[in-house]
């Protein structure tokens, strides 16, 4: 017996980061998750697995029209046309008291009531599928704690969404331990809510799937569901089934031989083309690329943001088209001379240094800073503004760590040799 146990697919969720740049793949963003579960369908009919477990998070929450619910309707029309039931277990993105319109399923799709736990039986195979799906989306209550007793000679599983212990990037929903867990005596926990794949135990079993899809820099690496394998002794094999149809990726560039924006450049575009030298699958990349090191270049490259993001733009699309983009630049180098070193100097860029340590004393010269920089916030894209740590002090009034962060580029840009 085969069974696909999947989580957080997150149904049309908008990818962060690219929409709103100029020339980024809109069209792929926008239809990636939906691309995925295809995918994860066409695994199950291929496959031919006995039934799909979805453990919460279908959707992102309510949907903005109809056209949501028609995609997975139609999607669990090819599983019913293919004979394999789907038990559904609602999240907190889509609990009853967020989901605004609904769609009646096909018949092969089974819904774990959110009132009380419930038990599914799929007798020709003697399993038992034990959940109980969120009616609120902040849901605090162990809920694996009411969960029935295990039915005798059966295989258990237990569907539940919940942040479980020790994940403190996730919302405590539903929180329960490992052993509150294994204290069931259930053979699988087919959980959801945390997006990174992991399985925490296998005795018994209990396995977080992870996102079908990353949609954003925080959700790097290949994505998917879990295959599980059993037969009368219980669970056999659980294995990874990779469907994301793109990926995210942190790069990290030294820079630190590089005397200015040409060479950061060039050693940038080393470092791409080794990343699309190690990917074979083929799958467009957003890749945001950080630069450091002690460099020469640190001055060269102070005001540049921009010139050298578009030539790491250029740089990714001659080697691979519209297979990979640049999701983010960001500058982390640091002077080959620091602060001390300038201030044993006797000329104007010591002086410069000294004044610009007294700017953050002058309570007046950084408010006048502070309004005129909101000023210029305020024009910029809501996007950005979201986006940019930098613009969410601009907008408390606070510049320090701006006046903080200039200080030293802007000297060693001064201090270059002309």
């Amino acid at each position: 017996m085969k069974f696909i146990h999947t989580a957080d697919i997150h149904l049309d969720s908008p990818l962060c980061g690219l929409a709103s740049y100029q020339n980024a793949p809109v069209e792929a963003l926008r239809t990636a998750t939906r691309d995925a579960f295809r995918k994860l369908v066409d695994e199950a009919v291929e496959q031919q697995v006995d039934f799909m477990v979805i453990a919460g998070d279908l959707y992102d929450g309510n949907w903005r029209d109809y056209n949501t619910g028609h995609f997975f309707v139609r999607e669990m029309g090819r599983l019913n046309q293919a004979a394999i039931p789907v038990y559904l277990l609602y999240g907190n993105h889509d609990a009853e008291n967020e989901m605004t319109r609904r769609l009646m399923f096909p018949p092969n799709v089974f819904v774990f009531d959110s009132r009380r736990p419930v038990t599914h039986r799929l007798e020709a195979h003697r399993v038992a599928l034990h959940g109980r799906s969120f009616k609120e989306a902040a849901t605090l209550e162990n809920l694996a704690l009411g969960y029935p007793d295990p039915v005798p000679g059966w295989l258990n599983i237990g569907v539940l969404h919940t942040a479980l212990e020790g994940y403190a990037a996730h919302a405590r929903y539903a929180p329960c331990t490992l052993a509150e867990l294994a204290a069931k005596g259930y053979d699988y926990w087919a959980l959801g809510h945390v997006h990174e794949h992991a399985v925490l135990s296998e005795s018994p079993w209990v396995v977080f799937p992870g996102n079908l899809q990353g949609r954003h820099i925080r959700e790097t690496g290949p994505r998917g569901a879990v295959l599980v394998t059993a037969d009368e002794t219980g669970i056999r094999a659980v294995q990874r089934l990779i469907v994301d149809v793109m990926r995210w990726e942190r790069l990290d560039v030294d820079v630190s031989t590089a005397t200015d924006l040409q060479g950061a450049v060039l050693l940038a575009g080393r470092a791409l083309q080794a990343l699309l030298a190690a990917r074979s699958d083929g799958k467009p990349v957003s890749v945001r690329v950080t630069l450091g090191g002690r460099t020469a270049a640190h001055g060269a490259l102070f005001g540049l943001h921009t010139q050298l993001r578009e030539e790491l733009l250029a740089q990714a699309a001659a080697m691979a088209g519209d297979r990979m983009w640049i999701e983010k630049l960001r500058l982390e180098t640091t002077p080959l001379v620091d602060a001390s070193q300038i201030s044993e100097r006797a000329d104007a860029i010591a002086d410069l240094q000294e004044l610009l340590a007294q700017v953050p004393l002058d309570e007046t010269f950084m408010r006048s800073l502070a309004e005129d920089l909101q000023l210029l916030t305020a024009k910029a894209p809501l996007e950005l503004n979201e986006a940019l740590p930098e613009f969410k002090a601009i907008r408390a009034g606070d510049v320090s760590g701006i006046v903080a962060a200039v200080t030293p580029s802007l000297l060693a840009r001064l201090a270059m040799p002309r």
